[in-house]
């Protein structure tokens, strides 16, 4: 029994379903081998130009031209249709597994690209992961178990430097002063914040109210020096980029991660200059705040979303924006 009688129902389906889908790039196989599916599963000439929407005398034309590529005879026409050679049988069964195989890759790169399509790449400062990041990925998480998440945790610059690189969609953070105005991003803030200084249980600053002055007497540990590589970020010259490296180097521990500032001045003398905001969080890591004599004094930062100008109007960015700014108006507003 020819291909033409008994795969005939099945196939049919098969090659209207890829054969007139161009959504699913079926131009990619090659047009004529396509052809030749269409007339081996329907049995017909006429049959396979019906589906494939071309003239008989093209299908006719091409398949002459394929047997003549290949030297050997790939059908036999009959009163009753067309069948298949012996030859035309083993490109038959191998051509099927080419569109099997292909079918299967454009299946699983459509599954991989919704994966991806919905997927997180999020930038955030060390507070406001801990504020509310956290619970806001792990809600996305149990409404989509399957998509991948990507946090990376830094001080600004570094979020900044990764969402210029396309490592990330957007980033949560302390807007960048003096940043070069041709990084094509856009800052949407969220609320202002000041900073406060940390220090271990039982420290000598804990006693009374103290002056900026006195706090700067104690040596100091900082969670967001800037690298070297990420001054290219600012658009001053030279000699001004050297100063801010300069004195941005001014600690006795820097570390690009909280929990290791934390350690440290847990066993040391040293004061940590970090968010205000996160007071609640280190009283439970038993690390306090000491109290400023004059907040008026304390500068206030703008915190906020950077996201890429062109990213602005994807539709899936903008959702996220929308539930980043509400995560972050429930817990700002109190903390």
């Amino acid at each position: 029994m020819t291909p033409s009688h008994h795969r005939v129902d099945a196939g049919n389906k098969r090659a209207g379903s890829y054969l007139t889908g161009p959504q699913r790039g079926a131009n990619v196989m090659d047009k004529v081998l396509q052809q030749f599916l269409a007339i081996a599963e329907a049995g017909t000439i006429s049959g396979a130009a019906t589906t494939l929407f071309v003239t008989q005398p093209t299908l006719t034309f091409n398949m002459k031209k394929l047997e003549d590529s290949l030297g050997v005879p790939l059908f036999v026409r009959t009163s009753r249709g067309i069948t298949l050679t012996s030859y035309g049988e083993t490109l038959y069964e191998n051509t099927r597994v080419m569109r099997r195989l292909y079918d299967n890759t454009i299946a699983s790169i459509e599954e991989q690209r919704a994966r991806r399509e919905q997927g997180l790449n999020i930038g955030t400062g060390y507070s406001w992961w801990s504020l509310f990041l956290k619970d806001l990925i792990l809600d996305y998480r149990r409404r989509n178990p399957n998509a991948p998440i990507y946090v990376s945790i830094g001080n600004q610059l570094r979020c900044m430097d990764q969402l210029l690189s396309g490592d990330t969609s957007l980033f949560i953070g302390h807007e960048v002063k003096g940043m070069a105005r041709d990084t094509g991003t856009t800052f949407l803030p969220l609320t202002q914040v000041h900073n406060g200084y940390f220090v271990r249980a039982g420290h000598p600053l804990l006693d009374k109210p103290r002056r900026l002055a006195e706090l700067e007497e104690y040596p100091a540990v900082v969670s967001n020096s800037p690298e070297t590589r990420h001054l290219r970020l600012f658009g001053y010259n030279v000699r001004e980029r050297a100063d801010i490296a300069s004195n941005a180097y001014k600690f006795a521990f820097a570390s690009n991660s909280l929990a290791a500032c934390l350690d440290y001045i847990k066993e040391t003398d040293a004061v940590f200059c970090h968010s205000a905001v996160m007071s609640h969080t280190f009283r439970q890591r038993d690390v306090y705040p000491v109290i400023v004599e004059d907040e008026n004094v304390l500068e206030r930062f703008n915190v906020g979303i950077y996201v890429l100008h062109e990213r602005m109007e994807d539709a899936f960015v903008s959702r996220l924006i929308d539930d980043i700014k509400a995560a972050a108006a429930r817990v700002l507003s109190t903390a």
